[in-house]
């Protein structure tokens, strides 16, 4: 029931696209049959969320076990949060509608600190107590897992449990020990017990904090027997994991919007700043036959026309070059694109810059993380400023005009001289782009080090903000004398984070009391209330500069010191001591090992395929036919479809990408546009707006070669998503005389089911349609306009006592909306005429001939 309200009010929301169902890959199962119900929930919008891969692996993992429904959870924006409040309507499961309060468990993928007060929202709209300790057998089991599982306690009050480490072995076993302790009919408290048994679950309540005057930590206590500590989990070697090769392809843009392939796991280079090259070790390759047949199949299963392979340092993985030259052979005639994530300099070749550019240029970030030699060094970041500037040159050679640049400030040692090298440093990169003949625009993006558990840098302080300020004013009027674009982080986010990132579970009353008083998404510039945060310390007696601005003593008992994340604390502070002597320390993936104590060397050990792949030093056979310069000829196809149900929730751009991928997946030869980024040749009806439907929408298709519209048809048909509709096919003449006007009129269907009066609704038309000029008020792209609407309607009449139709003109002085009519002709509030239901049945096409 609560799944039906809400979709009745998704025309009041910004991006209503975010809270419907049914996309491509998504899993939705008979509940009847299922002996678990569990939520992956994601504390931030859709777009955020579902460009997490992590999630989408953990949804194929659990959903293929029959006798388990995974659905997901995000985090609603602050729009869909009051509509919930006000309509009185618990958060649901996106596929079917499952209040999140009748799971069985609900976990969180946790990836940042300023999302705590999103988990407390998530939990407190789906009537889920927040603390642990309130609930009982009759509630979900709530789990966090991600990088904040490393240090859980600013919310470990909130959770039953946490997973360290990968999750892709552990998920299952979970779930085996929920199924049995639900037949058993056992309590809350023994389920924890099985659940610590397991190997990486962190159970917060079988440990006990104790604090010394100073406010550091006295004692951590467990208090189950033979559960002292936990060790995070390690999936030895990612290629037995099941291949992802299903994604859930989504409507709306989201904020990696490709197919994203993971390569490679975890990294050994260790930069000492870097929290994931420390909790993400030991390095483990997927191997070049694995990928490419990952890469095979789910671009078959999405549409997608990018791929990005996923690493923590992609450059490193052993055998790139070989896997991205395969790839390009392999899919560039089909216009798919790679991208890869910030690359470390020194391991961006010509020859990979090169396979890069095949189907188009996409961006190129480096990351030199300091500006100075020195700081590099200190900080283990091997790179060398002349090799830095050789592989600039490389890209801006090969037609490259733009290069990310990205550095931190605040580093331990810093000085003022290392952030006049950042200034430096990406003025010579300018100056290289400028040698070769261009000003290339140069993006220096700064952010702010803050110091991270299980780093060599966690006995470190943070930088003070108005120190970090400081800083960040001199780099922007610096940067802009020299025309290079700067971007930076908010610092006051950043001392946030340092707050949570080393805190301990006297934060959990902060988290609790900022939720409260109103934040959210409060890693977003425009809901960041940091006035709030401020009095909410102060309200509760917590001084945050107590866990930012303080240096740790070396025996100082941290609140994380019972999660293990497998790299030794002596380790991490032999390496914080090399930092200080700006002593390096080698890569163990290529030179002798570090002994850090993440590997036995037998079974948890760095896995490289460097010297046994198949595709090492040589192409795979290729599967496309030589291509020929003898282009096909091109055929035209209109497509009439419809566009129903909660597809009209769809904006036009969406529904164009939708197209676009499902004409991959269908695997139609529709032809490309020429230039920087080609795209497929379709040309559709004027945009219809969000929360109309549709049976008279119109596509034209422009085919290399030639394929009967009834095979488009049905093969278009085959994968789309539920609510789009091929209606129709038929060839178009491509005689170079026939020429297709846009339409000039639409009709539409009005339906008023509520309206009582028929009888007062004819009189209202007729007065209206009388009328010399019908004056209303719109808004369009943010600006108010009056117009006169009355030449735009060239119809409006009853055809029974609760349905109009509406024929509008285009005009060319203007135009109009259906509900804008209805709610001038009613007297209705522009939320009110929203929701009205509206059906676009013809539109008005003419044909020249000339």
């Amino acid at each position: 029931m609560a799944e039906v309200n809400i979709k009745n009010y998704l025309a009041l929301v910004s991006r209503p696209s975010r809270y419907i169902n049914g996309e491509v890959n998504s899993i939705k199962k008979d509940l009847s049959h299922i002996q678990l119900k569990i939520g992956l929930a994601f504390p931030d919008v859709y777009e955020v969320g579902m460009s997490h891969l992590g999630m989408q692996i953990l949804y194929q993992i659990l959903n293929s076990r029959d006798n388990i429904a995974c659905e997901r959870v995000f985090s609603p924006w602050v729009d869909m949060e009051k509509l919930l409040r006000e309509k009185n309507i618990p958060l649901t499961t996106l596929e079917s509608g499952i209040p999140l309060n009748k799971l069985d468990i609900l976990g969180f993928s946790i990836q940042y600190e300023l999302s705590y007060t999103n988990i407390l929202t998530i939990l407190n709209l789906g009537n889920i107590p927040l603390y642990s300790k309130d609930r009982d057998e009759t509630h979900p089991l709530i789990i966090g897992g991600g990088p904040i599982a490393f240090n859980p306690e600013p919310i470990a009050d909130f959770f039953d449990a946490f997973v360290l480490g990968d999750g892709e072995e552990v998920v299952l076993e979970i779930a085996d020990v929920v199924i049995e302790w639900k037949k058993e009919r056992g309590k809350r408290k023994d389920l924890l017990k099985r659940l610590a048994k397991i190997e990486g679950m962190y159970v917060p309540s079988f440990f006990d904090v104790a604090y010394n005057q100073d406010g550091t930590v006295k004692k951590i206590t467990p208090l189950l027997n033979g559960y002292e500590g936990v060790k995070k989990r390690i999936v030895s070697d990612i290629n037995k994991l099941p291949l992802p090769i299903k994604p859930v392809v989504p409507f709306p843009q989201i904020v990696h919007d490709h197919l994203t392939v993971e390569i490679n796991r975890g990294c050994t280079r260790g930069c000492r700043f870097c929290q994931a090259g420390m909790i993400y070790r030991p390095n483990r390759e997927r191997s070049p036959e694995n990928i490419m047949k990952l890469v095979e199949e789910a671009l078959k299963n999405t549409g997608y026309d990018e791929v990005s392979f996923l690493s923590l340092s992609t450059g490193d993985y052993s055998c790139i070059q070989d896997v991205l030259i395969n790839f390009m052979d392999r899919f560039a005639d089909k216009k798919v694109a790679v991208s890869l994530p910030s690359l470390r300099v020194g391991t961006l070749s010509p020859q990979l810059i090169a396979e890069i550019k095949r189907v188009r240029k996409t961006g190129f970030t480096m990351a030199p993380e300091a500006g100075s030699e020195r700081l590099r060094n200190v900080i283990n970041k091997g790179i060398e400023e002349d090799a830095l500037i050789e592989t600039a040159e490389n890209v801006f050679e090969m037609g490259w005009k733009a290069i990310k640049l990205y550095y931190m400030i605040g580093l331990p040692t810093e000085t003022l001289n290392d952030v006049r090298g950042i200034v430096e440093l990406s003025n010579r990169v300018q100056e290289t782009g400028k040698r070769l003949g261009f000003r290339p625009t140069i993006n220096v993006s700064v952010s702010q080090f803050i110091p991270k558990p299980h780093t060599p840098f966690q006995w470190e302080p943070q930088i003070q903000l108005e120190e970090s300020l400081e800083r960040q004013t001199f780099l922007r009027q610096e940067l802009k004398k020299r025309r290079l674009d700067f971007k930076w982080h908010d610092a006051r986010m950043s001392f946030l984070e340092g707050v949570f990132a080393r805190g301990d579970r006297r934060l959990s009353k902060v988290v609790k009391a900022a939720y409260g008083a109103g934040c959210r998404f409060d890693s977003w510039g425009d809901h960041f209330r940091f006035d709030i945060w401020q009095q909410i310390f102060k309200d509760n007696g917590v001084n945050p500069e107590f866990y930012t601005y303080r240096r740790r003593d070396r025996d100082e008992i941290f609140p994380w010191d019972h999660l293990n994340a497998r790299v030794d604390k002596e380790f991490l502070y032999k390496e914080y001591e090399r930092s200080v002597m700006t002593e390096q320390t080698s890569d163990c993936k290529t030179d002798k090992c570090s002994i850090c104590g993440i590997c036995d060397h037998k079974v948890i050990k760095n896995v490289s395929f460097y010297e046994k792949s198949e595709v090492r030093g040589k192409r795979l056979e290729a599967r496309n036919p030589p291509t020929s310069n003898l282009q096909p000829p091109t055929f035209k196809t209109r497509l009439t479809f419809s566009k129903t149900g909660a597809m009209k929730y769809l904006g036009h751009l969406e529904l164009v990408t939708l197209f676009s991928r499902a004409i991959r997946r269908a695997e139609i030869p529709i032809t490309y546009s020429a230039g920087f980024h080609p795209l497929p040749k379709m040309v559709f009806s004027p945009p219809l707006s969000v929360g109309i439907e549709s049976v008279a929408e119109y596509v034209d298709l422009e085919l290399r070669g030639h394929m009967k519209p009834q095979a488009v048809l049905e093969r278009l048909n085959s994968t789309l998503s539920e609510g789009i509709k091929i209606l129709e096919a038929i060839e178009l003449p491509t005689r170079p005389d026939f020429v297709v006007k846009i339409p000039q009129e639409a009709t539409y269907l009005i339906f008023l089911e509520n309206l009582k009066n028929g009888n007062k609704l004819d009189e209202l038309i007729n007065g209206l349609m009388r009328s010399d000029e019908i004056i209303i008020h719109q808004e369009r792209e943010g600006k108010q306009r009056s117009i006169d609407i009355r030449p735009l309607i060239k119809n409006l009449s009853l055809i029974d006592t609760a349905t109009i139709r509406l024929t509008i003109d285009r005009g060319e002085k203007g135009s109009v909306k259906p509900n804008e009519v209805i709610a001038r002709l009613l007297g209705l509030s522009h939320n009110d005429s929203r929701l009205i239901s509206i059906l676009k049945t013809k539109g008005h096409y003419e044909t020249l001939r000339q």
